[in-house]
């Protein structure tokens, strides 16, 4: 027994650190990919498929044996049909260039209007559902409602959402210190706890899922508030919680990423930015 264990060669440290990688990267895909409908379904085809071929294997059917290994080739095409949403969200977090000046300017002022009509809207029950781009633009979902490049107003903003006016039945996109967009169709949240919620707090969380917009909602049946961000959705803030919440996450011009990667443009960067780079990040994430 002695003699098999010393005959067991040890990773070296290249070795573990290849380990490592893989381990964080599949945790990662993991992690984005956990809750959604298709790891249901993806589960259930794999369980599918290996029971098919151990019952093919051990009752010697061997063309049909033959034709599920073949099918092996084909399951990297079938990932891609089953998670294209999960998978061009992760995309966009990693395209992501905040070093590149996109015209974003502070946008804390924005918290005040948003207020003023977030809370005319919920007194009165008036749905709405109201997206602040950030980083990663938004053209394709702007597309779909009717332009607009209008300076922002709290008057115009709960307008917006009053009904029977030709714009109400839909989001609104604010980039910048502008309404960009109205009437706009958000793409919904295909994740199995999310199928619960009303559609309009579904189409909030899907767009934070593809992009790092921040949306406030109002129920039209309750008037409770929401904001969603990340792919998550806090639920029934009063004003004083939703404005601390605003504030704090539109309080920034730029994260502490962006500006460090200009100074590796600039050539000024040394360890300091690193460390000042890290903490901001993590303080943004707070």
């Amino acid at each position: 027994m002695l003699q098999w264990i010393s005959n067991i060669e040890l990773p070296n440290w290249k070795e573990w650190i290849q380990v490592l990688i893989l381990t964080a990267m599949i945790y990662y895909v993991l992690r984005q990919f956990k809750g959604t409908r298709g790891s249901a379904i993806l589960s259930g085809l794999i369980f599918l498929y290996v029971v098919l071929y151990a019952v093919t294997s051990l009752s010697h059917l061997d063309v049909l044996n033959w034709l599920l290994a073949k099918l092996m080739f084909y399951i990297p095409v079938v990932v891609i049909v089953i998670f294209q949403p999960e998978i061009r969200r992760v995309l966009a977090q990693l395209g992501r260039r905040p070093w590149r000046n996109n015209g974003m300017t502070a946008q804390k002022s924005l918290v005040e209007p948003i207020m003023e009509a977030v809370q005319l809207l919920s007194k009165r029950k008036i749905g709405a559902l109201i997206a602040i781009e950030r980083e990663i633009g938004t053209r394709t979902i702007q597309d779909s409602g009717t332009r607009m490049n209008s300076f922002m107003s709290a008057e115009l903003l709960a307008t917006l959402f009053f009904p029977h006016t030709p714009l109400h039945d839909g989001g609104v996109i604010i980039s910048g210190d502008r309404i960009c967009a109205a009437g706009c169709l958000f793409p919904l949240s295909q994740k199995e706890e999310q199928s619960k919620l009303g559609t309009r707090h579904r189409a909030a969380i899907g767009i934070t899922e593809e992009t790092d917009a921040i949306v406030v909602v109002v129920s039209e049946e309750t008037g409770a508030i929401s904001i969603a961000y990340n792919g998550k959705i806090r639920r029934g803030l009063d004003a004083d919680r939703l404005r601390r919440t605003l504030g704090s996450m539109l309080r920034r011009e730029r994260t502490g990423l962006s500006r460090f990667r200009e100074k590796i443009e600039a050539g000024e960067a040394d360890l300091s930015d690193t460390v000042l780079m890290n903490m901001d990040e993590k303080e943004n994430e707070g």
